[in-house]
């Protein structure tokens, strides 16, 4: 029986790192249909697979970093020309990266549940700003080394780099981590606002990403709505959106991002989807803080007025004269 539940785990332990894996790579693939090139290197405005790595560590625990290892090595080898030196260094850094966040983000006393405002900031300066540096360091470093990138390009491709990264751990763990707890509403909750803000998303969305007119101050509104009626769970698929369809309208070189170079579409799109992360999750965060604060003191309310109410003097019963008769009263 021991050998048989060793088995299991051992089992289930490997069909998890083999889901991560794929869900790596199909990730990285799909992040890499609108890549930008920045001084003959390639990169993208949005990597996936790094916030899939960090939500995968922050459910199952460090135990599953060959799963990341596989999924990063099988996307460097089809994106680069098969397996040289560099693509093992720069799959090394991959899971070293996450792997870094995850350790800070345990030593910060990080949450899944994302319920209070610390969380979101640990999320935003130990997750992804701090713990993807590795990752483009290391990545951008082997090119240089290898002689696959002149060391004058050093820093724009590191920046575009661990932006890509940064923003992949600000848009995808937190809608990983809301979706584990995510349960469907019952048909009298807010069905018609969600649906409200699911076509106001998109509305806004296509008119600040496609017209010329400069309007993606539109988005921010939205997010707002979202946060504070919905929270993670409306503020996250939101951004996600939002970032992906401004990803979508830079590379084509339309709307606000028409008329400028490779460069200004990147910092553009940085500066963007940094700001959209940023209001989505701290937001949201902050919600969901204040009504647990709230819940929890009507709760201590209730129970309080319960207690009075047992420690306090029940009345006497037997009519409403009390106290013995006088020898004076009358028969």
């Amino acid at each position: 029986m021991i050998r048989s539940e060793g088995t299991r785990r051992r089992a289930v332990l490997v069909l998890q790192m083999l889901g991560i894996a794929a869900a790596y790579y199909v990730s990285g693939r799909a992040g890499l249909l609108r890549p930008v090139e920045v001084e003959s290197s390639v990169v993208t405005p949005l990597w996936p697979p790094s916030g899939i790595a960090l939500a995968s560590l922050l459910y199952l625990g460090p135990r599953i970093w060959p799963g990341i290892a596989l999924g990063a090595l099988l996307t460097v080898i089809t994106v680069g020309d098969g397996l040289t030196f560099s693509g093992p260094v720069i799959a090394a850094g991959s899971v070293l990266a996450p792997l870094c966040s995850f350790l800070a983000l345990r030593v910060a006393g990080f949450r899944t549940e994302l319920d209070r405002l610390r969380d979101g900031v640990a999320l935003v300066f130990l997750g992804a700003l701090g713990g993807m540096v590795i990752s483009a360091t290391v990545g951008t470093g082997v090119q240089m080394l290898s002689g696959d990138l002149p060391a004058a390009e050093f820093w724009s491709v590191w920046s575009a780099w661990w932006a890509g990264d940064a923003m992949g751990v600000l848009m995808v763990t937190p809608l990983l981590l809301v979706l584990r707890k995510a349960r469907l509403p019952k048909v009298d909750d807010r069905w018609a606002e969600a649906g409200a803000l699911a076509v106001v998303t998109v509305v806004a969305t296509l008119l600040a990403t496609r017209s010329s007119l400069s309007m993606i101050y539109l988005l921010f509104p939205v997010l707002v709505w979202a946060a504070l009626r919905f929270q993670l769970a409306g503020s996250s698929p939101c951004s996600l959106f939002m970032s992906v369809m401004a990803i979508i309208a830079g590379t084509d070189g339309v709307g606000p991002f028409a008329d400028h170079s490779v460069l200004e579409v990147m910092l553009n799109l940085c500066v963007l989807n940094g700001c959209i992360a940023l209001t989505a999750l701290l937001l949201a965060a902050i919600v969901t803080e204040h009504n647990n604060i709230r819940h929890e003191t009507e709760v201590a309310c209730e129970e309080l007025a319960a207690l009075v109410e047992e420690l306090s003097p029940r009345p006497s019963g037997g009519g409403a004269s009390s106290g013995p008769r006088s020898g004076w009263d009358s028969p």
